[in-house]
């Protein structure tokens, strides 16, 4: 019979290892309810955009879009930080509207961020941004 201190790294291994499973039965990480798949939403505000998949946008980090009425060289671009949570797990990511980003396996798009920039203007309100998202499927 071996001595119980023998299986303790084998207990370690296990145990490392499980921690970084992801539960596909674990519910969704997320800090309230969620609006449905489509719904335009505000920093702060999650919304499912899968089964299993709901974001949050956090913050503006940058807004160079072209104004809506001027001509630009550069159409620029807009950045979101946003929550992705899944099923047992929640990561944060830069998503440039138009790019989609590969998290955890699913792909994730910002397709719309409203209301556009008009030239002569300030630039709008952190809570005047409304945002729409899209999944796709597993990698």
């Amino acid at each position: 019979m071996k001595p119980a201190f023998a299986y303790a790294p084998i207990a370690l291994a296990a145990a490392l290892l499980s921690a970084c499973a992801t539960l596909p039965d674990a519910p969704i990480v997320s800090n309230g309810p969620a609006l449905p798949v489509g719904s335009g939403v505000a920093l702060g505000q999650p919304v499912e955009v899968a089964s299993n998949l709901v974001v949050t946008p956090m913050e503006v980090t940058e807004d160079s879009r072209c104004p809506i009425n001027a001509r630009c060289i550069w159409p620029g671009q807009i950045v979101v930080q946003t929550r992705v949570d899944g099923a047992g797990w929640r990561e944060t990511v830069a998503l440039t509207m138009g790019e989609p980003a590969s998290v955890r396996g699913r792909t994730v798009n910002l397709t719309s961020a409203e209301p556009g920039l008009m030239a002569g203007e300030e630039q709008g309100l952190p809570g005047n941004y409304r945002f729409t998202f899209e999944a796709g499927a597993a990698d």
